[in-house]
């Protein structure tokens, strides 16, 4: 299935087109700088500018940095708080004549690595994805199902600190660490993390995964670490990805309902 997969940052909309069977990007990546403000109406207008760059008139999938329920933003991160309780789903459809389809930003990385890349062969079992940047950004999916939304960033460490104002690659930065001071942060969190969910694996994205070499050796889970291998392509691989699952979750259970009604009539 050919999907638009759509990545809203902060500082940049990002796309392409993408084969959501093999995880490949068909075009090259087109990114249009974020609108600032970054109101709904602003971002709806430069989603619109880029599905208008492919020329493009089938499904989309958007990863959008919020906790979304059924459609609905109930968060923002990184953009207009007018953002907050508002329907993207619909407000990007509208804006683009297309059928849109939205996921947080995080969960989408994470299920491109989860379904093309390193959690690939992890279909039972828990699989946590981390995105170590600005913040952390979390995916968890339990035996091959994700469960959307875990913001686990923001739980609080046993040192009375939040973890991503503790442990995120922004706070090596903040407080000019150097990468060998700010590792038993990171390695407090994943432990952390594992004595709460006994993960088979955990896969790093973001800027930090791709220094791993830098503090691996530091890590002293038990719980298997792996860097993520889709990099800054994850985001817009996942989008796609979700598009299509979603997609195919609400036709089949229009065909339930269709028939359902027909046995119902006869």
């Amino acid at each position: 299935m050919r999907i638009l997969g759509v990545d809203v940052g902060g500082s940049g909309i990002k796309g392409a087109i993408v084969d959501t069977v093999s995880g490949e990007m068909l075009t090259e990546r087109h990114r249009i700088p974020t609108p600032q403000p970054a109101t709904p109406k602003a971002v709806a207008a430069t989603i619109n500018e880029l599905v208008s760059h492919f020329n493009w008139k089938g499904p989309i999938g958007c990863g959008f940095p919020a906790a979304i329920q059924h459609g609905v933003a109930k968060t923002a991160a990184n953009v207009d708080d007018a953002f907050i309780d508002t329907n993207i789903e619909k407000l990007f459809a509208k804006a683009t004549g297309c059928d849109v389809y939205c996921v947080n930003d995080a969960d989408a990385a994470g299920m491109a690595e989860f379904k093309l890349g390193k959690g690939k062969d992890y279909k039972e079992g828990i699989v946590i994805f981390v995105a170590v940047g600005t913040g952390l950004g979390t995916a968890l999916f339990t035996n091959g199902e994700l469960l959307p939304n875990t913001e686990l960033g923001h739980i609080h460490l046993d040192n009375g600190h939040e973890a991503e104002r503790y442990a995120a690659d922004s706070a090596r930065k903040r407080e000019e660490l150097k990468w060998k001071h700010w590792a038993p942060r990171f390695n407090h969190y994943l432990s952390t993390m594992e004595a709460l969910f006994w993960p088979d694996l955990f896969i790093l994205g973001g800027g930090a995964s791709k220094k791993m070499d830098k503090f691996e050796s530091q890590l002293t889970v038990k719980t298997p670490v792996v860097a993520a291998s889709l990099l800054n392509e994850a985001g817009i691989i996942g989008a796609a990805v979700y598009a299509d699952t979603e997609r195919k979750r609400q036709q089949a259970i229009a065909r339930k309902a269709r028939l359902a009604k027909r046995q119902k009539a006869q």
